[in-house]
């Protein structure tokens, strides 16, 4: 008998839902807030472990997409998002089938974003140089890779990564930037999105790296479970300070997700009303012009994914002065 692939990789990938609140509890001790946060967190996580096993079982596209497809569009992009975790394994211990390059550039083209973040989150515990898997990747958005990446060790590896503030040796280039912004999403989920911890944490770290922290925390607060009111959100915006329009471009950067989704959710369009003074749908516009503007996405002295969120920040201040005058 067939004994399923994600059984006998479960010692090796020893993923579950419980694993984290019980991160977090280990971090903040046993906090009030926690249990209800994780109330809405847990569909998410379970969700993501969940796609990420049955993915391992049973990769093949006639299986595998309409078990995303059968997901509740609220959380059928964090469904694809395990489907690349499942897939990039695979790919890390059978190299000659490209499983995930068949996927991103086929059924699973419209969640490329979350496939490569759900990449990122396994390729710490997979051989090789993330270097060299960074090279096989799309050009503009292989720094969701390192976000994905980021998220992981920040979320499993906090007493080095945000106590000790300690990036991998093996990450190098705009890839540290890219981490850093999946380090702060990474803060939303552990610190149960406390606003106090959430700025308590980010206060810890050197002032240069403190831009591309907040910046996740804004994907985080638009994109995750609604966790926040609007009084919440503003005040994690004005703690921001001078990284405000980090936050704004981590939101814009989350409203292409949940229009990649197909479902709108009026906790991502709170957030963008409070940070843009528009809905998501505005603001993913937005994002896509300022895409569109970029002379040459792959050129330059950085990253076409860097610039094109450097000009979603300019847009964002902008329109912030057009209000304030």
């Amino acid at each position: 008998m067939r004994i399923p692939l994600g059984k006998l990789l479960k010692p090796v990938f020893p993923l579950s839902a419980e694993k984290f609140p019980e991160m977090a509890a280990q971090r903040f001790g046993a906090q009030q807030d926690m249990d209800k946060t994780w109330f809405m967190f847990e569909p998410v996580a379970r969700t993501l472990v969940d796609t990420f096993y049955r993915t391992l079982d049973d990769p093949r596209h006639s299986v595998l997409v309409p078990y995303l497809e059968s997901v509740a569009p609220e959380l059928r992009g964090i469904a694809y998002e395990g489907a690349g975790m499942g897939l990039t394994v695979l790919d890390g211990l059978f190299p000659y089938r490209k499983r995930l390059p068949a996927f991103v550039h086929g059924p699973g083209a419209a969640y490329r974003c979350l496939v490569y973040i759900g990449a990122g989150l396994v390729l710490p515990r997979l051989p090789g140089h993330p270097a060299r898997f960074l090279a096989r990747q799309d050009p503009f958005l292989r720094w969701l890779v390192m976000d994905g990446y980021g998220f992981y060790e920040g979320f499993f590896s906090w007493r080095d990564v945000i106590e000790r503030h300690v990036t991998p040796k093996t990450i190098r280039g705009y890839g540290v930037r890219a981490f850093d912004q999946g380090v702060g999403r990474s803060l939303w989920f552990s610190t149960g999105a406390n606003v106090e911890r959430i700025i308590a944490t980010i206060d810890t770290f050197p002032a240069a790296r403190r831009g591309d922290l907040w910046s996740g925390i804004g994907v985080a607060c638009a994109y995750a479970a609604g966790v926040m009111d609007r009084g919440a959100i503003t005040a994690l915006l004005e703690a921001a300070g001078t990284h405000r329009p980090s936050v704004a471009v981590g939101s814009a950067v989350a409203s292409i997700f949940r229009e990649q989704s197909g479902q709108p959710a009026p906790h991502t369009d709170l957030a963008c009303d409070v940070i843009w003074g528009a809905d998501a749908g505005a603001v993913a516009a937005i994002a896509h012009e300022a895409g569109r503007a970029l002379a040459s996405p792959d050129g330059g002295s950085a990253p076409g994914y860097e610039r094109w969120r450097s000009r979603i920040g300019e847009v964002w201040q902008h329109r912030t002065a057009e209000v304030s005058a």
